[in-house]
């Protein structure tokens, strides 16, 4: 494999990006030419902001190509036209060879919820101090227990008793957040996304965990619930307010909500105050975990 490296001001990004696309790159990467340095700089996407750049002022654009050949010619083809103004070729360079499987699952160790429940990738052993496991791999659906919504969700889960009880995981994801209600002894679970892919996720993860659970798309969930969980974003947490607390069972049911940032919490008060009173119930990098109980 061989690199193409670029510096492109960030106007030119997503041109030069699409004819590298054209050129049949077998991938193409936009960095922070400064990142690491004082001049580094932050690129995020939040729901109601505008939506980020497409690059940075000093781009690194690297697209990778399987032959040296494509690569030059690409860089040839590259340099006289227009959009390529201002831009500037940095080099081509060999891939060195890697076990990229090894490599992937070297960035992946164990997570610690608790002290004594953890979330274990398969090639790893379980923690001495592991009383409950959660056997979950990086895939295609949001959810390995990395982020700290996901933890919140997963810590209050295994603070309480969740015996006997019937759960809702609404947007499930890889549906971690089920098979934690299942491990602490919820037994009627049903977890719902409306992506296909998070909710294959669910069932292989549920199956690999060794927990019964119903998973589909959102309109499996029906009735009412003892504990409703919903780690989602602000955004659509907020739009769907009514129909969450219409699942919430009364007079005793939970409703948790994360992927809320601190600074939205007055939101999602205003937005669920006509059903439920939300608190803050634990907080983590910015992050916040909201709860309320149904009266």
């Amino acid at each position: 494999m061989f690199e193409l490296v670029l510096m492109v001001p960030e106007p030119a990004v997503e041109a030069v990006s699409e004819a590298l696309d054209a050129l049949e790159a077998l991938s193409v990467s936009v960095e922070d030419a400064d990142a690491l340095t004082p001049a580094e700089s932050a690129l995020f996407g939040e729901p109601g902001m505008p939506p980020p750049k497409e690059g940075w002022q000093r781009s690194r654009v690297v697209a990778l190509f399987s032959e040296e050949a494509s690569a030059r010619e690409a860089a040839r083809l590259l340099e006289p036209q227009a959009f390529f103004a201002g831009c500037k070729i940095l080099g081509i360079q060999t891939v060195a060879e890697q076990d990229w499987v090894r490599l992937t699952q070297s960035q992946f160790e164990p997570v610690e919820i608790t002290p004594s429940f953890w979330i274990v990738p398969t090639w790893h052993e379980p923690p001495a101090a592991a009383l409950q496991v959660i056997r979950l791999d990086p895939g295609l659906a949001f959810g390995t227990g990395t982020h700290p919504t996901t933890r919140m969700c997963l810590r209050w889960t295994a603070q309480r008793d969740q015996t006997g009880r019937r759960v809702l995981d609404y947007g499930c994801g890889s549906g971690i957040l089920a098979i934690g209600a299942a491990k602490f002894g919820a037994r009627d679970i049903v977890a719902v996304d409306i992506d296909t892919a998070a909710v294959e996720a669910t069932r292989l993860n549920a199956a690999a965990n060794h927990v019964a659970l119903q998973a589909g798309l959102p309109d499996l969930a029906s009735g009412v619930f003892d504990l409703v969980l919903a780690n989602i974003l602000a955004t659509p947490l907020k739009v769907l307010a009514p129909l969450l607390c219409a699942h919430v069972a009364e007079s005793g049911g939970q409703l948790v909500l994360a992927g809320i940032l601190a600074r939205q919490a007055d939101e999602l008060r205003d937005a669920y105050a006509p059903w439920v009173t939300l608190a803050v119930s634990d907080e983590s990098e910015g992050w916040i975990l909201m709860t309320a109980v149904k009266s």
